[in-house]
């Protein structure tokens, strides 16, 4: 046979069989899908599977030998009896049982010494790990499968692969060996002088190293290579999204010396520190250039994002543009409304009595609002008496309007699909606005820079003067119940001290339909519902905190009476919030010194370090108590333990990927897109990834349209399909 592409059918190599199963039951159809069906781990003949990593669920392939067989026959009420076999196999350490009914004859085969690849998935019976009914292949015997596997791996590596829907591994592996000798000389995405600099194999090389090593280093070179594949497509999609906004007009936004912006700084109550300084000069840098800014800002809770956001929107407006912010809800968009009229004074009221001719006009449009409010919003966006606007996803609507959209801010971006940031950018016509993206959820460069890659990012990392320390304990309610009963004392203490406290509850209660409630980690899906706003704001009013103000919050109220809450509890007049996460983001009561989370596993460690933030923004030191039934050394409660040791929000989103599937991270949620990471580890491959970004960026400069690498641009174009790469264009 000539040698074939990657792009061939695998039909044509292995016949139709064993083709449509891999292609119903994996989803590989090419020559090219099989080779890049990476091994999981790999086997040594000599050394046999350590039983004690395997986990309840998992589908495995282990090389393991038999201790012990015990075959006898059962009684089962009204039903004939059965055989049940059990062969227990081992590690030297570990255990795993091996269960057939009905298979007698498999005593004889597996006797005891005999060292087999067994495969199936993992259950627990009664405490033990087991494998019911499991295929297997023994690397001793006269079977042809057996000598199969002898001949292919004596003295070698043996790959495990992803397996499933009744295809094993080394059927898998079978039909890689025939692959991988049709194939001939495949074209490289990764150029050659790339490849030299970084001291990478060729894609043929990079193959066989990885499916047919002979020792760890052809491993280790195969997994190096294919890594930074991985890593430098998707930058090279990335540095031409960069190249291409660059490309883009847009009308540069620069603020008179003495204008609207300089009088803001000068009435500012406070000093900026030095990051917002540094930072807000880069943005200004952005907004006089000539293509849109494009720009990622994200910080830890509470650093004064918000007010860098301000300065630039200002600067916009004083150069006769406008500026609108997105929030992801109505709580946050009130307050960033109440807040950023606060910073401005007379400057947000030009045209009102007592207000000051240099300054402008800040607009509010949510869906809820009434018609008259509503009507003036529009008027004022589309006449430009507002030169900024705060809303939610009534922004996005066809009505809404704007004289010369300048700058749009993004505000919790994750919580926005690419979809509705590019509704908004649109609204400026044909000159695409600046655009600056913030998030209050730290995220580890290496995720930025992959995630984000197609932004400038600007990091804040020191709190403003004045905010104070926060202190993290877990109260585990089953374990040590009089803990919760001193949380309860310690809010009758904060109270009368004149401080306010948040507690927040998982969900709302009295209906299924909990929109603004939390998902239970997959770990504890199975168990009992967490706790309901509607059901704990009672219990405490009526018991342990009775006397005291308390009132609930949650996304059911109507918009109105929110936003009349939160007015009040931002005045003192309610001692104690019970509420859901509608709180977690943009709410700023410097008196709230108490955070407490009930059933605080369900939460994720993000989530967890965004509620604790509301919390010691004042002078008063804050106190974050995670309350939790969740049993010491579970996942969850190593997560919360995690939560409570630390306050730097970076570390913790490190734990966060760590503790998640990579797919996860450049999953539909954040991206927009499909993960097609297979090997790529975000945490461990940081230096990599800055090397694949590097050497793309250097490409997309040189060849924009990858004319020169055309087996580049081919991979870039697979990265996406059709709907998924207008994802990308719109985020």
């Amino acid at each position: 046979m000539d040698p074939q592409g990657v792009d061939t059918a695998l039909k044509g190599v292995l016949g139709g069989k064993a083709a449509k199963a891999l292609g119903d039951k994996l989803d590989l159809h090419t020559i090219g899908d099989l080779l890049r069906h990476y091994p999981r781990r790999y086997a040594k003949r000599g050394e046999l599977t350590d039983l004690d990593e395997l986990e309840v669920d998992e589908n495995v392939t282990v090389l393991a030998e038999v201790e012990r067989v015990n075959g006898r026959t059962i009684d089962r009420r009204g039903s004939k009896r059965m055989h049940l076999l059990e062969v227990t196999v081992t590690d030297g350490r570990g255990r795993l049982t091996l269960t057939f009914f009905n298979q007698s004859w498999r005593e004889r085969e597996l006797g005891v010494g005999t060292r087999a690849l067994f495969a199936g998935k993992v259950t627990d019976f009664r405490g033990k790990r087991q494998l019911a009914h499991p295929d297997y292949v023994k690397l001793h015997g006269d079977d042809a499968s057996a000598e199969q596997v002898v001949d292919d791996y004596a003295g070698k590596l043996i790959p495990i692969y992803p397996a499933g829907g009744g295809l094993q591994s080394w059927t898998i592996a079978s039909c890689v060996k025939l692959a991988l000798e049709a194939v001939g000389d495949p074209p490289d995405p990764i150029p050659s002088d790339v490849r030299a600099s970084r001291a990478l194999l060729d894609l043929r090389q990079a193959f066989v190293a990885i499916h047919r090593p002979e020792e760890w280093d052809d491993v280790n070179a195969g997994r190096r290579r294919f890594r930074f594949e991985e890593a430098f497509v998707l930058q090279t999609e990335l540095a031409l999204r960069r190249l291409a906004a660059r490309s883009l007009p847009a009308k540069p936004r620069v603020p008179k010396p003495d204008g609207l912006l300089a009088a803001f700084d000068s009435r500012l109550p406070f000093q900026l520190t030095e990051g917002q300084v540094s930072i807000g000069e880069e943005l200004l840098h952005d907004l006089a250039q000539t293509h849109p800014m494009q720009r990622l800002l994200q910080g830890e809770v509470g650093s004064g994002k918000t007010v860098i956001a301000v300065r630039a929107m200002l600067a916009v407006v004083d150069a006769g543009g406008q500026a609108v912010i997105l929030a992801p809800t109505e709580v946050l968009a009130q307050q960033h409304h109440r807040s950023i009229t606060a910073l401005l004074g007379p400057l947000a009221e030009r045209g009102l009595l007592g207000g000051s001719d240099q300054g402008t006009r800040v607009a509010l449009l949510t869906g809820s609002q009434g018609t008259p409010a509503r009507r003036r919003a529009l008027l004022d966006a589309a006449s430009a008496d507002a030169g900024i606007v705060v809303g939610t996803h009534a922004l996005l609507e066809d009505k809404v309007q704007f004289a010369d959209l300048g700058l749009v801010v993004v505000d919790e971006q994750h919580r926005f699909g690419v979809e509705q940031r590019a509704a908004l950018t649109q609204k400026a016509g044909d000159t695409p606005p600046h655009v600056l993206v913030m998030t209050a959820t730290p995220i580890p460069r290496t995720v930025a820079m992959t995630v984000f890659g197609d932004l400038e990012i600007s990091t804040l990392t020191e709190l403003p003067r004045g905010r104070s320390t926060i202190q993290t304990n877990v109260v585990p309610a089953a374990e040590k119940p009089g803990w919760l009963d001193r949380t309860w004392e310690r809010v009758r203490e904060e109270v009368s001290n004149g401080r306010q406290i948040y507690i927040v509850c998982p969900r709302i209660g009295e209906s299924a339909a909990d929109e603004d409630a939390s998902s239970p980690p997959a770990e504890d899906s199975g168990r009992p519902q967490a706790v309901a706003v509607l059901d704990v704001a009672p219990m405490l009013e009526e018991g342990p905190l009775q006397g005291l103000r308390v009132e609930a919050l949650h996304g059911r109220l109507a918009p109105d009476l929110k936003d009349q809450v939160m007015r009040r509890f931002a005045a003192g007049e309610i001692d104690v919030l019970v509420a859901t996460t509608v709180i977690e983001v943009g709410v700023d009561v410097p008196n709230a010194s108490t955070m407490i989370v009930m059933d605080a596993d369900w939460f994720g460690v993000s989530q967890l370090h965004q509620l604790r933030g509301r919390v010691g923004r004042g002078q008063y030191p804050g106190l974050c108590l995670l309350v939790t039934n969740a049993a010491a050394g579970t996942p969850s409660r190593v997560r919360l333990d995690a939560v409570a040791s630390t306050v730097d929000g970076f570390e913790l989103s490190r734990l966060d990927l760590e503790q998640r599937r990579e797919g996860d991270v450049l999953g539909a949620d954040q991206s927009g897109r499909r993960s097609s990471l297979r090997m790529l580890s975000m945490i461990r491959d940081e230096s990599l990834i800055r090397e694949a970004r590097e050497d793309a960026s250097a490409i997309a400069e040189a060849d924009s349209t990858l004319s020169h690498h055309p087996t580049l641009a081919s991979a870039v174009r697979s990265l996406l399909d059709d709907s998924q790469a207008e994802f990308l264009a719109k985020s």
